[in-house]
């Protein structure tokens, strides 16, 4: 299961919130983290976001048990390993 940690700042509450939405996807509080956790690729789409560039490529604030294939003005993609 991957797992991706994005810091709870009101910026970045769309990320969590847009994530949540896919099927299976689990999201999670964990300190001052949000952590979304999936069996499959995570998914978000950047526009559903309606985050700015500046957000968008600083809300990772990191990873367990998957990489980051894609994170461009698009989407942010993390398939687990």
């Amino acid at each position: 299961m991957s797992r991706l940690y994005v810091l709870d700042v009101p910026e970045n509450i769309s990320v969590a919130n847009v994530a949540g939405q896919s099927d299976g996807v689990q999201v999670d509080k964990l300190g001052p983290y949000f952590v979304i956790e999936h069996n499959g690729p995570i998914v978000i789409d950047r526009r559903a976001t309606g985050c700015r560039h500046a957000v968008w490529y600083s809300c990772v604030a990191g990873l367990a048990d998957g990489r980051i294939v894609q994170w461009d003005k698009d989407a942010l993609r993390v398939d687990p390993r």
